[in-house]
Formats: C-alpha cells, structure tokens, sequence
C-alpha cells in the first residue's frame, strides 16, 4: 500500500466524524449562535473576574496579592474547565449538556453578590481562629475557590465543546478555531471595559453580575426554546435566577450594619458614611476600620489628623500660629486635615489630590468639605510630576490598610515630594500599621524616608494603630514647633502640640530602603495585617482552645 494512502483515510473519517456532529447541532440552531456564544462566554468571564476583585476589596483590600490570587484560581478553573469540556465534546458531542451548563454557571454567578458575602465572612471567622500567620492570602484563595471555581470551570468547557461543533473538516479547523478565539478574545475586552467605566460606577457590583449572568442565561434560554426542549429546566434557573437577582441587590458588603447615611461603590472603593450626633465616618474597606472621620462641632478629632497639625508649626520659616502656610495633601480623603488646619490657623491655604472622584463628592456632601478648598481629581505622584508648585507642608495620607501604592513610597516619589518643599518645609506621613516587628512595613518607610530627608521624627498617636512621621531637611524643626506652640491661642491646640512635641522621637534609620523598582509593600503590609489580627483575636483563640464553640458564645 502507498504511503500516501493511510493519511487520506484517516482525514477522510475525521472530516466524516466532524460532519456528522456539525449536522447534527446544524439542525438544531444555527452555526453563527456558536461564534455568539463563544462572544458571550469571554465577556462574562472577564466580567466576573473584575467583579471578583470588587467583591473581595472590601474585606480583603484591593492589593496585588488579593488581585495575584483572582487571577490564579481563575486560570486554574478554565485549565480543568477546557480539559473537561474538550473530553466530554469527545464522548458525547451533545450541545444540550453545554448549554445546561451555561444555565446552571447563570444561576451560581446571580447567587454570587449574595451567598458570596456569607462565604467570605464564614471562611474568615473560621480562619480567625485556627490559623496564625498569612491570614489574608489564605481567607482570600479559600473565599476565590468556594465562590468562583466552579461557575469558571463551566464556563472553561465552552471553548472545547464549541470546536467540536463547529469544525467541518481538517481543511478550515484552523481558520474556524481561530474565529472562534477572535470571537471569546473581542468579548473579553468588552467585559473588561464594560464593567470597571460602565455598569460598576452606574449601578454597582451586584447588579453587574446579575447583567453578565442574565447574559447567559438568555443564551441557554434561547437554545432550549429553539430545540423545543428542557421547559422545566427553563423555568427552574429562571426562577432562580429571579431570586438571586432579589437577594443579591438588597444586601450590602456590611450587610450586619444597620442605619447607614450612605452606603455605594465607585470605580476605585466600597464607599459606607455612617453619622452620629458628634461625627461623620468614612468606611472603604469593611474588614479594616474608617478611612475618614468628621467631628460636626470643629473640635479636634482625638485621631491622628491632630498630631499632623504639628507640621505646620514645624516650618523654618512659619509665623506663629502656623499662618499663611501652604499645604498640599496627597490623598485628600473627605478632607477632614484641611478642613482643622483651616479651623486652627489663619490664613493658610490648603488644597488636595485624591484619585477617587466620588469620596470628593462625599466629601462636599456629608463632611462639609468647602467648595473653596481646591481638590484635584489625579494620582498623587502624577500630580507632583506635572506641578512646579512649592508648599510648606505636604502631607501623605495616601496608605489605606494593606493597599499602599508602591509608586508613593519609594525613594524616588520622597524625593519629588522635597523637591516640592519650600526651604525648611515639613512633609508628614500617616502611617496606618503601626507595628512592633523589625522590618515591617513601617521600617522601610522610615529607612526609605531617611535617605532623603536630614531629619526625620515620629510619634504614635495614642489609642490607635497610626504613627505619624515628619521629614525635612530643616534641623530645627522641633525647636521651631516648641517655639510656636508656646505663642498659640487655642488652649486644647496648645496641649495636644506640647504632647506631641514630648513625644517626638527622632528616626533612626537603617538600610531598608524601597525604590521604583523593588517595594513588596503587599506582602509587607500584609505581615503588619496579620499581626494586628492575631492580637486582637488572642482572647477569643484561647476561648475556642479551651471550650470549642462555646467558649466563643459565653
């Protein structure tokens, strides 16, 4: 028998083979639902994934460790979803269990905004208290895996299972396995924009999942009315879905708080505004405390915004009572440090960076943040990069629990920070993880400060987890804060700055220094995270030791 003979037959049945299963889908829907469905899959799955990480930041912050973790458990869920779709196209070349599938990965992604909070918060309590170290990784990965494998690995079984449909004959596989992926990879990038400047920002994460969900419901709809089959199954994940979409969009991330002002996302946060009689609070990350708070008489807040206030009485040049002094704060929150600095000292002129337009809006709105206060809308280090203005103080308020911005706390972004200082000019840092342990997240920053600035002090602000850090090249600026808080006028003011004064400690630096190109300031943080967790929960780990659960209930 000739050579050539063999490798003719074998294509020969292989096209016969992919025929036969392309006649057989041929006479159920057309070929084109197939390139839609491959559209369709690519976008939700990119969807999910950025509503993933919106779901999780609330109680696991936004980090690249949690998004590291996102990325990886979906990577694992469509490998296993493509290994098990392309077997089963093989075995049983039946669309109706693809489009099944679709159905049921439509009802778990409806459920998600829902069932995915008490998931989160379950794991996490059960964590607490068995683990001690890595606490955010592992409550992070084990949230990803119980939440999104599944509905991921579904739809990982779409591609296989549509090349075996669609492919006519060896002679075009390659053209129509390349349509297809031009097909998933264009619905990937509208998913990927659709959800972070679109449906997110409009109508929230919730709702988002319920659009990418219903999306593929439809899909599975569509197929089983055109096929004239599976009405239960219709009715079952429609109702279902029907009851997520209820569940999901009432409850909140903190659904346990009662009697919020405010309660909504925006492109870069989970927003919460809760007031009292005395105050305004911002929240915009559940599981790690407030990023703003306002008092509504003008006093001072108790909280580390007050100890800042000592900067401007640090200026080599600053008239008494911190007058006529300009200040720039990077991360301009709701605006509380502005609003004491204006409060305090006559005549100073304070303006603002903060990235996120709606906690301005907030700000305005709750926090009665001046419209005559300047606020710019940008990054931080992109603001410094594109001004030419020189200020007296600039403060960093920028560090939010485990998500500090790497780009604004390396050597390189201080130094744009001193250029913009005017000659004996302070800058003054919030550091939000005070911790105990060598080289901590704290120590870099010092050591990474200290290479830039002559001098550098800090003080702890009592009854918290904040340390604030003043640096200027200026070697008298605690002799200059000595001499303008004895001129004050405002009794409380004067006490809190002579403490603060008392309490300054100067910065010893060693070599811990971080740069553009090496800041592992997630995995540094999330070493101070972990220690501040493990404190807090000793008492109640010692009770389960003890007693078990009922140790936790007395």
């Amino acid at each position: 028998m000739p050579d050539d003979i063999l490798p003719q037959n074998e294509n020969t049945n292989t096209d016969k083979n992919a025929q036969e299963t392309r006649g057989l889908f041929a006479k159920r829907i057309p070929k084109g639902y197939l390139y839609l469905t491959e559209f369709f899959s690519g976008m939700s799955v990119m969807a999910v994934e950025l509503g993933a990480s919106r779901l999780l930041a609330p109680y696991f912050s936004s980090s690249q460790i949690v998004w590291t973790i996102i990325i990886g458990t979906i990577m694992i869920a469509m490998a296993l979803g493509n290994i098990f779709g392309g077997r089963r196209a093989d075995k049983d070349p039946d669309p109706d269990k693809l489009y099944a599938r679709l159905l049921v990965a439509a009802v778990w992604i409806a459920a998600i905004p829902f069932a995915g909070k008490f998931i989160i918060l379950g794991i996490s309590a059960l964590l607490v208290v068995t683990i001690d170290t890595n606490f955010l990784v592992c409550a992070a990965f084990l949230a990803c895996m119980a939440i999104f494998v599944f509905p991921l690995f579904l739809l990982g079984t779409v591609t296989p299972s549509l090349v075996k449909y669609t492919v006519d004959s060896l002679d075009d596989s390659g053209k129509t396995v390349g349509n297809l992926n031009a097909a998933n990879t264009i619905g990937s990038i509208i998913g990927t924009f659709v959800p972070t400047f679109i449906s997110i920002p409009a109508v929230g994460t919730a709702v988002t999942f319920l659009i990418f969900s219903g999306i593929l419901l439809l899909l599975g709809i569509f197929y089983f009315v055109a096929v004239r089959r599976r009405a239960l199954r219709i009715a079952v994940c429609t109702a279902l879905f029907g009851l997520c979409a209820v569940f999901s969009t009432s409850m909140g991330f903190a659904f346990w708080e009662k009697g919020l002002t405010y309660e909504g996302e925006s492109v870069y946060n989970y927003l919460q505004v809760k007031e009292d009689g005395e105050k305004t609070v911002l929240s915009t990350n559940v599981l790690f405390g407030v990023q703003s708070v306002y008092i509504r008489s003008g006093e001072l807040s108790g909280l580390y915004y007050d100890y800042a206030m000592a900067a401007p009485l640090m200026c080599a040049n600053a008239p008494a009572n911190g007058e006529n002094t300009d200040i720039l704060i990077l991360g301009m929150g709701t605006g509380t440090y502005a609003a004491q600095c204006r409060t305090y000292f006559d005549g100073v002129s304070v303006e603002g960076v903060e990235i996120d337009e709606k906690i301005t809006d907030l700000a305005h709105r709750y926090f009665d943040l001046p419209d005559s206060v300047k606020v710019t809308t940008y990054d931080g280090r992109a603001f410094l990069n594109s001004s030419d203005k020189k200020y007296d103080v600039i403060m960093v308020d920028a560090y939010q629990d485990i998500t500090i911005p790497f780009q604004m706390s390396s050597a390189e972004f201080f130094t744009l920070v001193k250029e913009h200082l005017s000659d004996g000019g302070v800058m003054v840092v919030n550091m939000n993880m005070k911790s105990d342990r060598k080289g901590s997240i704290n120590d870099y920053l010092g050591d990474t400060i200290s290479s830039v600035f002559g001098s550098v002090f800090t003080v702890d602000v009592a009854g918290s987890t904040n340390r604030e850090l003043f640096a200027s090249d200026n070697a008298d600026m605690t002799d200059a804060l000595l001499k303008n808080t004895a001129a004050l006028d405002n009794v409380q003011l004067k006490s809190l700055m002579e403490y603060v004064a008392d309490n300054l400690s100067p910065y010893r630096a060693g070599k811990l220094v971080l740069t553009d190109d090496k800041a592992p300031v997630e995995l540094l943080g999330m070493q101070v995270i972990d220690d501040l967790i493990q404190e807090e929960l000793d008492y109640y780990k010692d009770a389960f030791r003890q007693n078990g659960i009922r140790g936790l209930l007395v």
